[in-house]
């Protein structure tokens, strides 16, 4: 049986893309009473940015913090902002940011329609009933949160996203203007992200024709981005993180996402950080990938923040390992059905302290 997986039906690309966000969303207003819901990234609270949000009287405006890893908590706190606003559903959703906010946007949408907490859905295929409305507009390129079927939080126990086929945008802007300017390491680290997924991608066992052509444009994008650049650089990472969105829709990623996840719960390490601390290790597994990541990082002066990796104990690791362990399409995608026999806990545990030994 093939995979009949659900994809982001409606893709606005282009510079200025942004300013047709309030036609977009006429058309819904039209068909619907209801209010719209802005989730931004707080960052934008004292840009231009804010003052070009097509927002109506009657509209709600939410500015997430995203300092931290998006928390199953936190989607709940923001979903009862929304119910509090209004008895009513809202007409749409809208996520104007990075990963994170788009990702904290994908699931306001979907517990707005569905009972209890955020933290009961986080798996594969949980959620029962179809989110509201909800739109992504990305203002950094690589986390192909922009194209995914999942949203990615910690719970109180684990790491693990929101899979779900009512998961994915309704529609995407992708408007290269919203990602110039970003700080060049966050430009790194999130596009990393990005090519990280084109490699475990690429080498997977899930690979096929179908995977394979996305990730590799992605990946050819991204090594044009960041060994090249070149004027047009914003519109291809753009297009890159939704190629690589795409691609792992239809594979999956592997060692390193599973790895990282496990950091990010423990230490509150960001994504696209831990993605490359912890890429920089696997070369035993991805020893193309490393190579070229390594000379990414020469090419634009990065130095991997060792510095924000604190001391750790026996306890912590092993905490690590459990939250790791249970990503098994990521480990199976990577090694192949027999992985349990290659990656044992204690094999987990010796490239967690080969990761953490750094910060020593």
């Amino acid at each position: 049986m093939f995979r009949n997986f659900k994809t982001v039906p409606y893709v606005v690309f282009g510079r200025g893309a942004f300013n047709q966000l309030d036609a977009i969303l006429s058309e819904k207003r039209k068909n619907r009473e209801g209010f719209m819901v802005f989730l931004m990234d707080d960052v934008f609270a004292d840009k231009d940015l804010r003052n070009r949000i097509p927002a109506r009287t009657g509209d709600l405006t939410l500015w997430a913090n995203v300092d931290d890893e998006p928390k199953t908590d936190y989607v709940d706190r923001l979903t009862a902002r929304v119910r509090d606003f209004s008895d009513g559903l809202p007409g749409g959703v809208i996520g104007i940011g990075g990963g994170s906010a788009m990702d904290l946007a994908k699931a306001v949408s979907l517990m707005l329609t569905n009972p209890g907490s955020s933290a009961d859905y986080q798996g594969w295929d949980l959620i029962r009933h179809p989110a509201v409305y909800h739109v992504g507009i990305p203002t950094l390129a690589g986390t192909g949160a922009e194209a995914s079927r999942t949203t990615v939080l910690c719970g109180p126990d684990k790491k693990l996203g929101i899979n779900s086929d009512f998961t994915p945008f309704d529609q995407i802007i992708l408007d290269p203007e919203l990602v110039s300017g970003a700080p060049a390491d966050q430009r790194f680290y999130t596009g990393m992200d990005c090519y990280i997924h084109c490699v475990e991608s690429l080498t997977g066992s899930y690979l096929n024709a179908f995977s394979r052509s996305y990730g590799q444009k992605a990946m050819d994008l991204c090594s044009e981005v960041f060994l090249d650049g070149g004027e047009e650089s914003d519109d291809k990472l753009m297009v890159a993180s939704y190629f690589g969105g795409m691609s792992i829709a239809y594979s999956q990623v592997g060692i390193c996402h599973a790895l990282s996840y496990g950091l990010s719960f423990v230490l509150g390490i960001h994504h696209g950080i831990g993605n490359c601390l912890t890429f920089d290790h696997l070369a035993e597994y991805y020893p193309e990938g490393v190579q070229e990541f390594r000379r990414m990082m020469t090419r634009h002066g990065i130095e991997l923040p060792w510095h924000r990796l604190p001391a750790v104990g026996e306890q912590e690791i092993e905490k690590m390992v459990d939250v790791a362990i249970i990503l098994e399409p990521l480990w199976e995608n990577a090694l192949g059905p027999d992985w349990k026999e290659i990656m044992t806990r204690q094999k987990m545990r010796d490239l967690y302290r080969r990761i953490l030994a750094k910060a020593a």
